[in-house]
C-alpha cells in the first residue's frame, strides 16, 4: 500500500508515454514521470520512490529526496509568499512545501527566512503540507534510544534549562546547559548524544560522548589535520571553546585530554602558538 508523503518502495506494472505506472494499491496508477525514469527500470521491477500530490493536485512519484518526509521536522527556507494561502517552503523537490496561514500561530514569514516546520499529511486536503505547531506532532512514545548514543538535534527553542532539541527529526529533547558550552540559535543542526531517555519519551541529551572512550577519535583527528597542515596547527590549551569546537567538533575539555595523551605519546609539541606534529623515527628492521 502506497502511502503518501512518505517512501514506498513500489512495482513498475506499465510504461506509457508521459513515464511510467507503479502499483499504488488502494491509490491505484501511479505515475513516476519521465524526467525521473531511467533505461535500467523495467516492468516488474521495483522502486524506492517519494509520493505526494503534484501542482494539478495529481498523486505523483519522484526519485528526488525532499529534506523531511510526513512525520518528520525540518528547517526550511521560505521561497514564496501566496497571500491568500501561506508561505512555500523548498524542500528539495521541485514542487514547494505549503506552510498555510493557519499552521504560522503569530509567526509571519518573509521570503528568505528559516522556517522550523513539522512535516505531516492534511486528511482533510490529502495534501503534504506544513506546520510551525511542533507540540502537536513530537512523538510521545518512550524511543529505544541507548546512553551515549549519537543523534541528530535540531535546535527549536531555549529554557532555562538548557536547548529544546528535536531528535532524529521526530521526537523532543533537551540539550542541558551544563552539557554544553556551545551558543546555540533555533535552526542549528548538529550532532548530539543521549544522556538519558524518561518514562515519558522526553530525552536529557549531552553534546559530546560521554567518557574517555571518544578521546581515541579525536586524537586521530588531530594528527590527521596536522598531517594535512605541514605538521603545524594554531590551536592549543589555551584556545577558546569556539575555536576547538569549529575545527574539531568536540568540546575544550576533550580536545585538553586528546592533547595530553598525544603529548605523553611524543606524538606532538605544545607551543605558545599551537601545536607540532613530531617527526617518528623509521622502525628498526
Amino acid at each position: 500500500m502506497a502511502t503518501i508523503g512518505r517512501y514506498n518502495t513500489l512495482e513498475i506494472i506499465e510504461e506509457c508515454a508521459h513515464g511510467l505506472y507503479l502499483d499504488g494499491g488502494p491509490l491505484n496508477k501511479i505515475l513516476l514521470p519521465s524526467r525521473y525514469t531511467t533505461p535500467s527500470m523495467q516492468v516488474g521491477s521495483t522502486l524506492n520512490v517519494f509520493i505526494y500530490n503534484d501542482s494539478e493536485d495529481r498523486i505523483v512519484a519522484t526519485t528526488e529526496r525532499p529534506f523531511a518526509q510526513a512525520g518528520e521536522f525540518a528547517y526550511l527556507e521560505v521561497v514564496a509568499i501566496n497571500p491568500n494561502a501561506g508561505a512555500f517552503l523548498d524542500w528539495g523537490l521541485s514542487k514547494d512545501l505549503l506552510l498555510p496561514f493557519r499552521e504560522q500561530g503569530d509567526i509571519r514569514f518573509s521570503v528568505g527566512d528559516g522556517a522550523i516546520v513539522a512535516v505531516y499529511l492534511d486528511t482533510y486536503t490529502n495534501r503534504v503540507v506544513a506546520s510551525t505547531r511542533l507540540h502537536r506532532h513530537l512523538k510521545s512514545e518512550k524511543p529505544n534510544y541507548k546512553a551515549n548514543q549519537a543523534v541528530d538535534l535540531l535546535i527549536y527553542g531555549k529554557t532555562p534549562m538548557g536547548y529544546k532539541a528535536i531528535v532524529e527529526k521526530c521526537h523532543r529533547g533537551l540539550l542541558l546547559h551544563n552539557e554544553t558550552s556551545d551558543l546555540l540559535e533555533e535552526g542549528d543542526q548538529i550532532t548530539g548524544y543521549v544522556k538519558k531517555v524518561h518514562n515519558d519519551g522526553k530525552i536529557d541529551l549531552r553534546r559530546d560522548p560521554f567518557g574517555r572512550s571518544r578521546i581515541p577519535q579525536i586524537s586521530t583527528t588531530i594528527i590527521e589535520k596536522l598531517q594535512n597542515s605541514e605538521g603545524i596547527l594554531p590551536y592549543n590549551d589555551t584556545s577558546s571553546p569556539a575555536s576547538i569546537r569549529a575545527e574539531f567538533d568536540t568540546s575544550k575539555k576533550a580536545f585538553k585530554q586528546a592533547l595530553s595523551n598525544l603529548y605523553k605519546d611524543r606524538k606532538i609539541l605544545i607551543t605558545k602558538d599551537g601545536i607540532e606534529l613530531v617527526a617518528q623515527e623509521p622502525k628498526q628492521k
